[in-house]
């Protein structure tokens, strides 16, 4: 026979500080891994929402990132007269051959340091490809000038981004003459530029990568297979929105493994705290015990009705958790990308999924601070509890 609800209930609003105290130490817990795996998540959609599945990514064999490729201009030329690239506006190819490199700039603040800003020299086709970029403030970069278009998040962030600044690459001055929004993508935290004035500048005239918009992409499979075994290319051929899914893995999984650590920690003394909230209302309660059990109710039941409040004080610390957590969604931060070790802006992303985790495991602290206890409590001698009486 089980306890009834009811009773494990009222059982909790009687103690309402200690259930408080309990409750808001479970709920800093529960907020510091929604927190993680809010950042996580959304470092991660920030890089794979980039990539679109209809555009291929080539860069040569070996090469782990654009940084660290290079494509000579044959190759590049061979890439484009392919029969499988899609025609864009005005019947050109939807094709693009970038060049990728770093500068490092200060942060905006004084006191902020500086940090690796990746510049991005494309096609004026680009745009066909990267239909999510918008310019939100001044207007395109020219082709054939020494202009460039800054993401707005990089804008934010650093030194010498607004529209009419002036940045050198190379050793030649570039003008901002605008900004740009891309879908909360990794694109805003790029700097664009026409490649064929930034070749020659930053890279003797060679390119980082191709991207191109398949004509079939149904086909991928068999180009992949083609172009890889041509020897005049030596490259290596993704999705778009793989490549990008790949290049979040690695820094996604360290910020959720340092966020599950500092939780785990924290968790040690949530439990605690919730085992003495239990023991100290056992000893207050070997009345109602001794009731329960000369009622009929068996250790079992008693068992189940202690680690229940228990629960029932874990979940009202989830809630929280949760609560203090949802004014962080959508604020804007920014880490280093291992991949290119380059500034990647992004925001927190907290989801139904997340904040179910953040229940389930508040949860699972209740079971765990409880269990001792309510064993304890359903081991109380009949003949002590009915003394008690």
């Amino acid at each position: 026979m089980a306890v009834p609800f009811a009773y494990n209930a009222r059982s909790v609003l009687r103690r309402p500080w200690s259930t408080l105290a309990t409750a808001v130490g479970i709920g800093l817990v529960v907020a510091i891994l929604v927190l993680a795996l809010a950042l996580a998540n959304g470092f991660q959609q920030s890089l794979v929402e980039t990539g679109s599945p209809q555009n291929a990514l080539v860069m040569r064999t070996g090469a782990d990132s654009e940084l660290t490729s290079g494509i000579d201009r044959n190759g590049v030329a061979i890439l484009r007269g392919l029969p499988q690239v899609a025609t864009g506006a005005g019947g050109r190819p939807a094709f693009t051959s970038d060049l990728i490199v770093l500068i490092n700039q200060d942060r905006l603040g004084g006191s902020g340091g500086s940090s690796n800003v990746t510049i991005r020299g494309v096609d004026t086709e680009a745009m066909a490809l990267r239909d999510k970029l918008e310019i939100v403030e001044g207007r395109m970069f020219q082709p054939g000038a020494s202009e460039i278009i800054a993401g707005t998040r990089i804008a934010r962030r650093f030194v010498g981004f607004k529209v009419g600044d002036q940045v050198k690459l190379g050793q030649r001055p570039f003008t901002v003459v605008g900004l740009f929004e891309a879908g909360g993508t990794s694109f805003e935290s790029e700097v664009w530029g026409d490649v064929a004035v930034l070749s020659p500048v930053l890279r003797d005239g060679n390119y980082s990568s191709v991207t191109f918009r398949m004509r079939d992409p149904a086909q991928f499979d068999a180009l992949k297979a083609s172009l890889e075994k041509d020897p005049r290319l030596g490259v290596q051929v993704q999705r778009e929105d793989r490549y990008y899914a790949n290049q979040s893995q690695g820094l996604a999984t360290t910020i959720r493994f340092m966020g599950i650590f500092i939780v785990m920690i924290m968790a040690i003394g949530a439990i605690f705290a919730a085992m003495n909230t239990m023991f100290a209302s056992i000893g207050a309660r070997t009345r109602e015990i001794a009731t329960l059990l000369t009622l009929g109710f068996g250790p079992w039941s008693v068992m189940t009705s202690f680690v229940v409040e228990s629960m029932l004080i874990a979940v009202a610390g989830g809630l929280v958790g949760c609560l203090l957590a949802l004014p962080v969604n959508g604020m804007a931060t920014s880490t280093t990308n291992f991949a290119t070790f380059s500034e990647v802006a992004f925001a927190f992303r907290i989801t139904p999924v997340i904040l179910g985790l953040g229940i389930l495991f508040s949860l699972l602290l209740g079971v765990v601070g409880g269990l001792l206890p309510a064993w304890k409590a359903s081991r109380l001698p009949l003949a002590a509890a009915m003394r008690a009486l």
